[in-house]
């Protein structure tokens, strides 16, 4: 039991600073964890909508005749629509660049859908304003817009190359613009600090703006914006507004004040300013880098150092012969001896008890006294 006891210490003491090494580097990988997840690419900040699989099909039309001449009929035929809505069927121009301009107008046709979405009308053949590539433009007149177009070729009609597609129109900010959105817990660990660039624009052009390409740029101090293009996907009405929104996102562990500005045609139409935090949880990682990790090492080097470390009556290692250093004796000092007690005398019962070499019938008699003169030999006088 007392060897046990100092080898199971010596355990517990072991057991206890690997435990402690282990609770030492717990807030090392606490910060680690966040840390690592910051160095990952983040996300899109804009995901692309994922059409659900019960979604309504989009609307289409079809066409009896790929090809006819003027004063012809053609049958139009459509599918998806909304039901009891009604639609417009012209016979445009230029692929229809530059709105119902390029439609013949005055040959149109309108259509009200079934209760399914769908239709079926005649409509004649006219030779649009413009030349050819021609197309069948189904377009609704009340409720939300819809289009759908189907190629189409009048016989006859001049065919001219596409002219270069004005989509820019004449965009303006009618309102301030703003940033929306807030920081994560990675953005205080050094992630891309990410914003929407929120604006309300307006079309003061004659043709509509679609797809229009915008320039977001970032600047930080007196350097100058890094642009980047974004294509914003719709299209703004001549005449009409429309809210935009774009993606923002700074360089990771950025912090500051920083100027977000919008450009498009060549022409900056808007700029707002952006406080971003500093980033302190790299801060207090790289503080607590420094201190855990050097006790950490001590502590587990103090943890190999103990296991290794020769033990006292611990086996010697075979094959190695030590070499034992002369023993000096310890002098010895006199003790006191006490004055034995006088024990009692054992009983005649306990003889065989207390002399066990004698046997009951050699043991000596206590009443037979000892001869006094040697016995003689026969014959001596």
């Amino acid at each position: 039991m007392n060897r046990a006891g100092p080898a199971r210490r010596r355990a517990a003491a072991r057991t206890g600073g690997a435990a402690s090494a282990l609770l030492t580097l717990l807030p090392l990988l606490a910060l680690l964890i966040p840390f690592c997840l910051a160095l990952l690419p983040a996300p899109p900040a804009i995901a692309a909508p994922v059409a659900p699989a019960t979604a309504a099909p989009a609307p289409r039309v079809q066409l009896s005749a790929q090809e006819a001449g003027k004063g012809g009929t053609v049958t139009v035929t459509g599918r998806g629509w909304r039901p009891k809505t009604l639609l417009t069927l012209l016979i445009c121009g230029q692929n229809m660049i530059g709105g119902t301009n390029a439609c013949a107008n005055g040959d149109g046709r309108a259509v009200t859908t079934g209760p399914d979405g769908s239709f079926r009308k005649d409509l004649p053949v006219a030779e649009p304003p413009k030349p050819c590539p021609c197309v069948v433009h189904a377009a609704t007149v009340t409720g939300p817009p819809a289009t759908a177009d189907a190629p189409f070729t009048v016989a006859g009609h001049p065919v001219a190359p596409l002219p270069r597609q004005d989509t820019g129109g004449r965009l303006s900010v009618l309102a301030p613009p703003r940033l929306e959105g807030s920081s994560g817990l990675l953005t205080w660990f050094g992630a891309p600090p990410q914003r929407r660039l929120v604006v309300t624009v307006g079309n003061l052009g004659a043709t509509s703006a679609r797809d229009p390409v915008f320039e977001v740029g970032t600047s930080h101090g007196v350097f100058a914006p890094q642009w980047e293009e974004q294509q914003w996907r719709g299209t703004v009405p001549a005449g009409r507004k429309q809210r935009i929104e774009l993606p923002v996102e700074l360089p990771a562990g950025a912090h500051g004040d920083h100027l977000v500005s919008l450009k498009y045609g060549g022409k900056v139409l808007a700029e707002q300013p952006w406080g971003v935090g500093r980033p302190w949880g790299v801060t207090l990682f790289w503080i607590l880098l420094c201190v855990v990790v050097p006790a950490a090492v001590f502590r587990v080097g103090m943890a190999v150092v103990d296991r290794a470390r020769p033990r006292p009556g611990a086996a010697r290692p075979r094959g190695r012969a030590r070499r034992r250093a002369p023993r000096r004796a310890a002098p010895r000092t006199p003790r006191r001896t006490a004055p034995a007690a006088a024990e009692p005398a054992p009983a005649d019962g306990d003889a065989a008890a207390t002399l066990p070499w004698f046997t009951p019938d050699t043991a000596p008699s206590a009443t037979t006294a000892p001869p006094t003169d040697p016995p003689t030999s026969k014959g001596s006088t």
